[in-house]
């Protein structure tokens, strides 16, 4: 079982280092064969699905690191149960110019101190909006 408050910080450190678009720092929160998956249907949006390991994660935490710009993110809950995290985190995103500002919840699985699979549920279709350059969605700024 894993200790609450480590948990936690591994998450806010790897938040924060998602911020400061830090890869290396973001990479060292996740165990070497750490799974990423971000739910959604890829047929409509490429970039959902699933990765495992540090060079799969490295490849697609550095293009959503030169994709979007994490302006600011406001945790508005957290629930931490044995080795298992849930955070639910409202976020400013900003991306080819535009600012958006969307809700998202991240489900986290620790092994040995360390993130071994993170999943995120995102609004794909804003994600989408944001890959094309759309100007207008709803939750734009």
């Amino acid at each position: 079982m894993e200790n609450r408050e480590t948990m936690l910080e591994v998450i806010l450190q790897a938040y924060a280092a998602r911020g400061r678009g830090d890869l290396e720092g973001l990479l060292a929160a996740f165990h070497p064969e750490g799974v990423f998956t971000l739910v959604g249907d890829a047929k409509t949006l490429q970039i959902a699905g699933t990765v495992q390991g540090h060079r799969s994660l490295r490849e697609t935490f550095d293009g959503f690191i030169a994709t979007f710009e994490f302006v600011d993110r406001q945790i508005l809950s957290e629930v931490v149960e044995a080795d298992r995290a849930a955070v639910h985190s409202r976020l400013t995103v900003r991306s080819k110019d535009k600012t958006w500002t969307t809700d998202c919840l991240d489900l986290f699985k620790f092994q040995g101190g360390k993130i071994i699979e993170l999943t995120e549920f995102a609004d794909t279709a804003l994600i989408k909006n944001m890959m094309s350059g759309a100007t207008e969605t709803g939750g734009a700024t």
